[in-house]
């Protein structure tokens, strides 16, 4: 990574803190006319453009951003690579639909070449919308795993993904064993975790498709190696809990399965959390786990509506999660248009302050990534994103009449979609330019 100091003058905004615990007004710092100065890939400074050009060395490259809000890189806490080649497919709800789309679409991943033609196309998706850190299932296969590292390691991205650990309840070509998926998982650690701006995840699919052996296994994992992520799934589906039960009879509930075997901890990322009860949740925030919130998925498989409030109240960290396929959408601004009509839906209402703090700050949280990402703070990797306010006709002529970055924001997440990310960087470097012939993620592929 150069050196170079560089600096972009824009409008900045970010979150300060979750809006439920400081208050709307004093969770969010935003800057009308700001300058975000970086260097060696990290923020050096960021102010009012008035404050800081003054004192700017001659000679540093000021590339001004017109009409254009700086966010944070966008986090998504939840998505797998190898269904992106089937998102939006039709007509079933979670079960069914992993035996009819997912596992065929996985059983693909053994092949090293698919493997890596997907990552590369997976990663520029996820540039493309702004996402700069992602805790990503791979298949069953370690080489999909290798192949989605070996990829953003290329464009230095901060991003966290592990083998999936599946040996029941699955097809005989997509499962393993207990002392394989420790294995092949083990060998990935050593491989991968901490290269870079990467991150090893012990993934058991979810608690059905696992024995208590391989379950142990993975907790095993956690004990043995330093930082590393527990991902998972979690009450997704009503069937799915009944179904738990029935596989694991000696246990309280679903989420006892995990906590049993060592799997629920400060870095455990659960997606969905749909049907937790009171007790689960609390549970969840006593050990510091946290939940994926993912609405585009739980509408389209109709798994039910995510209790936020409830999460709240426990103190459970909450990111934001596409779950890419089951999920309808790359795009974070997406996946917050429907997070905002689930709690709706709920007599709630999803301020945009506090969607600004779950793609973001929320997200580096639920990650245990705060002190690196999720702000535009001084010290800080250099991982934003620019939104371009005039992306859209609709969308030029909808904020012209804003009276408000409260206002101007929720019209971004309702409207906004990849139009909007003209460009993203990563550690200080451009990775992504809309208007661009290729993107940095699609020339890393060839």
């Amino acid at each position: 990574m150069s050196d170079t100091r560089k600096a972009y003058r824009a409008s900045l905004l970010h979150s300060l803190g979750d809006p439920a615990e400081l208050g709307e007004h004093a969770s969010y710092e935003y800057i009308a006319d700001g300058l975000l100065v970086v260097e060696g890939g990290k923020i050096l400074a960021m102010g009012p453009a008035s404050a800081l050009l003054p004192d700017l060395a001659p000679g540093v490259p000021v590339r001004h951003f017109e009409d254009t809000l700086i966010t944070p890189g966008f986090i998504d806490t939840h998505i797998h690579y190898p269904q992106t080649g089937m998102i939006g497919a039709y007509g079933e709800q979670l079960l069914d639909w992993l035996n009819t789309y997912t596992f065929p679409c996985e059983r693909q991943f053994q092949d090293a070449t698919h493997a890596e033609d997907v990552a590369g196309r997976f990663l520029a998706e996820l540039l493309r919308n702004g996402t700069t850190t992602a805790l990503v299932f791979g298949s069953v296969h370690p080489e999909s795993v290798d192949a989605l590292f070996e990829a953003a390691l290329r464009l230095n991205l901060r991003l966290i993904a592990g083998k999936v650990m599946m040996d029941r309840n699955a097809p005989d070509y997509l499962t393993d064993t207990a002392q394989s998926g420790y294995a092949q998982s083990k060998a990935l650690i050593e491989r991968w975790h901490g290269r870079g701006r990467l991150h090893y995840a012990v993934t058991p699919r979810f608690a059905p498709t696992s024995t208590p052996e391989q379950l142990a296994s993975a907790g095993r994992l956690l004990r043995e190696h330093d930082g590393l992520y527990l991902h998972t799934h979690l009450s997704e589906n009503r069937e799915e809990i009944q179904w738990v039960k029935q596989l694991f009879p000696e246990r309280e509930g679903y989420l006892d399965v995990y906590d049993h075997h060592g799997l629920v901890g400060p870095r455990s990322v659960f997606a969905h959390g749909v049907h937790l009860c009171e007790d689960e949740c609390a549970r969840l925030g006593q050990a510091g786990a946290a939940v994926a919130f993912c609405p585009t998925s739980n509408l389209f498989l109709g798994s039910g509506l995510f209790n936020l409030p409830m999460a709240e109240r426990h103190k459970v960290k909450v990111g934001l999660g596409t779950d890419v396929g089951a999920g309808t959408s790359f795009s974070i601004l997406q996946t917050l248009n429907e997070a905002y009509k689930v709690m709706q839906l709920q007599g709630a209402r999803l301020n945009p302050f506090k969607s600004l703090y779950l793609a973001t700050l929320g997200g580096a949280r639920a990650l245990d990534l705060a002190d690196r990402i999720g702000s535009l703070q001084p010290g800080h990797e250099a991982d934003f994103v620019v939104l371009d306010l005039k992306a859209t006709p609709l969308l030029e002529y909808r904020l012209s009449q804003s009276r408000s970055i409260a206002e101007t924001l929720f019209v971004l997440m309702t409207l906004g979609d990849d139009r909007v990310v003209a460009h993203t960087f990563a550690m200080g470097q451009e990775v992504h330019q809309r208007d661009a012939v290729a993107s940095a993620a699609e020339l890393a592929r060839d």
